[in-house]
């Protein structure tokens, strides 16, 4: 945010988010939809907070001090993201009373303090004061290459806390510090309405959770607070995190044979819509599930399939 980009007007119909204020929960590298949303929050001018799951913490903060992610940080104006402040996060766990023994002797742990939600949403009203923007890319569920007939209850909860009650829980501590005409944005997965083989552990449940939580809430924050509540429906994409599911590669693959455009999903892209959801421009924009997914969700069949064979099926010229 600098004072000279400030002084610019620009042309044209922009994304202008200069004096906006964002807090991004579950950045913890360079190369995920949460990294990719905060680049391009911060291009088009707002101030960028992070939180950072704990025991990625240090290393993400190492990384980003040594220059690591320099490359990354990049903006189309040639300027590199700045992020404020991280904060150590785990969003599992709402309050200290709620973190078990186990977890406060862990020495991934170690040395981070005040990282449940409501502390992390008390330590940023201490040191920002408000937010307008609340970006929710958290995801996690421990038996995930499980078929969910085979999913532990331990293992089903554990994917709906961390994927879709995380979300609640960071909107509950968050929206008495955002100002009026703010919006929160979610990341959801097509395996919430359609069955994707593979995607177990009561994930799809989870996703399905936060879309219809993504309603109700957009109705209470609307009412009461008068802040817009979305949610974007990203196809996939080659990330770390994606790749501990195992078979994203395969799903990219599907994708690109399958996808009414046939061309590879960037993660700029689902940032650039987060961007446009967290602006003025998309003021009348609540309660909505935002496909960017190159097309995916509108399919019925996969045309791969060699059932096809034979068929005159359209394809992109360049493929």
């Amino acid at each position: 945010m600098s004072g000279a980009s400030e002084q610019v007007p620009v042309s044209g119909l922009p994304i202008d988010l200069r004096g906006k204020r964002a807090f991004i929960a579950g950045i913890a590298d360079d190369n995920g939809y949460g990294w990719a949303i905060a680049k391009s929050l911060a291009a088009a001018g707002a101030e960028i907070l992070v939180g950072t799951w704990v025991p990625a913490l240090n290393i993400f903060e190492t990384s980003l001090r040594r220059g690591k992610f320099d490359q990354s940080r990049v903006l189309p104006d040639g300027s590199l993201m700045e992020i404020a402040k991280v904060y150590p996060l785990d969003a599992v766990f709402d309050s200290p009373e709620d973190v078990p023994e186990d977890v406060k002797t862990n020495k991934r742990y170690a040395g981070s303090s005040k990282w449940t939600v409501s502390e992390v949403a008390e330590s940023v009203k201490q040191d920002f004061g408000t937010i307008d923007i609340l970006v929710h890319s958290l995801a996690n569920g421990p038996e995930v290459s499980k078929l969910l007939s085979e999913t532990s209850r331990k293992g089903y909860l554990a994917a709906i806390s961390a994927s879709s009650y995380s979300f609640i829980s960071l909107l509950k501590h968050f929206l008495p510090i955002m100002n009026p005409g703010g919006a929160t944005i979610s990341l959801t997965y097509i395996a919430s309405e359609r069955i994707i083989p593979g995607y177990g552990g009561g994930m799809s449940s989870a996703k399905a959770a936060l879309e219809s939580d993504t309603k109700v809430l957009a109705f209470e924050a609307g009412r009461k607070h008068k802040v817009r509540v979305n949610t974007i429906s990203a196809g996939p994409l080659g990330s770390r995190a994606a790749k501990a599911i195992g078979f994203i590669d395969m799903m990219i693959n599907y994708s690109l044979e399958n996808a009414p455009l046939q061309k590879e999903l960037y993660a700029e892209e689902v940032g650039n819509t987060a961007a446009f959801l967290a602006s003025p421009l998309a003021s009348a924009i609540t309660g909505a599930t935002v496909y960017v997914d190159n097309g995916l969700n509108a399919m019925g069949v996969g045309v791969d399939s060699p059932a096809f064979t034979g068929l005159d099926i359209p394809k992109d010229n360049k493929s």
